[in-house]
């Protein structure tokens, strides 16, 4: 273990940090880097989501990816969680905080704006960081894209009515176009990429996919730590400014983000999934696909509102909690059957 996984912790947390106090320290340079997008996509994210992502993609055999017939108990597991229980737990949650809890803390108008947020991110699976977590988790990256790639073609139908009935409003306009092109950069142009790697370079080979893979473990953990100073970096302003606003958000989202990982860890437990379908399972659902969430709120409720605040946080929360389900998962392996 190099000295990047093994005090990975540490290294999180230095970029966090660092990621905040640059970005309030220099707020324009990190604008400037932020403005670095088309259809809401920063290029600068998914370069480094490429680099995290491109080892997984040269493990896939494109052969397996339609034999689902051996995974069909995490695909129930995952579609269930991301399309009837996250949405309807996201909304409680939203709701029991910003309206009970949390009533006399922020103003009625805030609150709906919070909850809509919260709402648009319980909506919206995760796409391309779940490559990374279960590249993480050694899950089984063919069972990673097949699932990735029934919840885009579920998305592309599901997202705009749920999102609607949560909200209470009868017509949402979705970014087709942030869609269709998270679609491609996150997953067509990386497999395309490591399916031709793969057979050119690697000729098939595990043995040589295992070393290169190796020699890009590093790299990973920069693109990833990379990523995480860049997050917090685009909002150190508002961490600084707004610490305790940024908290309550925080909590709620915390809350489901924890919950909704145990629901699907522990019913994967009961399922006898084994490990390497049961992470990749628990951990779509877990995560959410962030740049639809904000651009979404962005797009229904303003650039300053409250909803895109909330889904900013979202952003800010996943990270650092995925990293510690990742680590939770990677120590109860054991627990589950080897295949």
């Amino acid at each position: 273990m190099g000295i990047f996984e093994k005090y990975l912790s540490v290294w999180v947390s230095l970029s966090i940090v660092l990621g905040t106090v640059f970005g309030y320290m220099w707020p324009q340079s990190f604008q400037v880097i932020s403005r670095l997008e088309f259809q809401s996509v920063n290029l600068l994210v998914a370069l480094f989501i490429w680099i995290m992502i491109l080892p997984m993609m040269t493990n896939i055999d494109i052969v397996k990816i339609l034999d689902f017939k051996t995974s069909p108990k995490g695909l129930v597991l995952t579609l269930s969680i991301n399309w009837i229980v996250k949405p309807f737990t996201m909304a409680i949650l939203g709701v029991l905080f910003f309206e009970i809890f949390f009533s006399n803390l922020v103003s009625p108008e805030d609150s709906k704006q919070y909850i809509a947020g919260m709402i648009l991110l319980g909506v919206a699976p995760c796409t391309a960081m779940v490559f990374v977590w279960s590249n993480l988790t050694k899950g089984d990256p063919n069972y990673t894209l097949l699932q990735v790639s029934i919840n885009d073609i579920i998305m592309i139908f599901a997202f705009a009515p749920i999102a609607a009935f949560y909200l209470g409003v009868t017509s949402i306009n979705v970014p087709w176009d942030t869609l269709i092109l998270s679609v491609i950069l996150y997953v067509l142009i990386p497999l395309t990429l490591g399916f031709t790697i793969r057979k050119l370079f690697l000729s098939n080979n595990q043995e040589k996919i295992y070393l290169f893979n190796r020699k890009l473990k590093p790299f990973v953990i920069i693109g990833l730590l990379s990523t995480i100073v860049l997050l917090f970096g685009f909002q150190g302003e508002k961490i600084i400014d707004s610490p305790f606003l940024i908290f309550l958000i925080a909590i709620p989202l915390l809350i489901q983000t924890y919950g909704i990982f145990f629901l699907g860890y522990v019913s994967a437990y009961f399922l006898k999934l084994p490990h390497t379908i049961a992470a990749p399972a628990c951990l779509i659902g877990t995560s959410n696909f962030f740049e639809l969430a904000v651009a979404v709120a962005i797009g229904m409720f303003g650039i300053n509102s409250g909803a895109a605040l909330a889904t900013v946080v979202g952003v800010l929360v996943e990270v650092p909690v995925m990293l510690s389900l990742v680590y939770l998962v990677n120590k109860t392996a054991h627990k589950f059957p080897a295949n």
